[in-house]
């Protein structure tokens, strides 16, 4: 119960830390709307010359897109909390690791709270005026009630399984000692993986196929293509399975590669 409540603190502390930063979310907001707008009427150009090559209709595209800007900072594969970061390079691990916590959970509630805090200043806005736009260049209500329940739940298995994704990212840290080359790993195969780009039912086979499996589609691209309808029936309970699954064996090889990287680790210095 202890351990619970110090978890509970942490995530608290971090959350409301995170919030003092108003003025760099409103500038966000900005680039977020320029950002959208721009990704939309570039696909919309595409869109007139054949409607029906697309595997997704244009207000589902549109709708994928606003999503998509609204929860960037809850959903994004971005390696920047300074604190892990330092901790690990500059030897301050040495004090995180006498703490009376795990260290891996530690930097889970982390992580969520940071994300959880920086993505309530920018999704409230995106999302209403996003609603505000016409029909099919904004953001459209959920397919169906169903839909919009499976999506909550979808986006609560995202925020987990991106919250594990970039605690391995910090464990590797431990044995590069250098953020350069994990960071074009993660901008350059995760998140292109995770629908960050184009949505996956774009990607030519056999990569969609392969790309739907990975754990970086369950991270983004499944929650926004349930919102709008796109997975349905058997489909459906199939990708929230997949969410699940790499939820779970993710969060274990995390637990189980931080306890053996804090075996190894050596702290130079005094």
């Amino acid at each position: 119960m202890s351990t619970l409540k110090n978890y509970t603190s942490l995530f608290r502390i971090r959350f409301i830390n995170t919030l003092q930063y108003r003025i760099a979310a409103v500038a966000g907001l900005a680039t977020q709307f320029a950002w959208g707008a721009m990704l939309i009427l570039g696909f919309a150009a595409f869109y007139r010359t054949n409607p029906y090559a697309f595997p997704m209709s244009f207000s589902q595209t549109s709708s994928y897109i606003w999503l998509q800007q609204a929860l960037v900072m809850l959903l994004f594969i971005n390696i920047n909390d300074r604190e892990i970061i330092s901790a690990v390079t500059e030897g301050a691990i040495a004090y995180e690791m006498v703490r009376p916590v795990n260290l891996y959970n530690r930097w889970l509630c982390q992580v969520i709270a940071t994300r959880l805090s920086r993505a309530l200043l920018r999704m409230i806005p995106v999302i209403i005026i996003s609603s505000l736009l016409p029909y099919p260049y904004g953001l459209s209500p959920p397919a169906s009630l169903g839909h919009l329940i499976l999506f909550l739940l979808s986006i609560v298995l995202a925020v987990g399984l991106m919250a594990v994704i970039v605690n391995l990212v910090y464990i590797c840290l431990f044995y590069t000692l250098n953020m350069s080359g994990l960071m074009g790993i993660v901008y350059g195969v995760f998140v292109p993986l995770a629908g960050g780009v184009i949505p996956i039912p774009f990607f030519p086979e056999p990569f969609r196929t392969i790309a739907l499996f990975l754990p970086f589609a369950a991270m983004q691209d499944i929650p926004l293509r349930v919102y709008s309808g796109h997975i349905y029936g058997t489909e459906l309970v199939q990708s929230i399975g997949v969410q699940a699954f790499w939820l779970v064996f993710l969060f274990l090889a995390g637990h189980l590669l931080m306890n053996r990287t804090l075996k190894k680790v050596v702290v130079q210095g005094g």
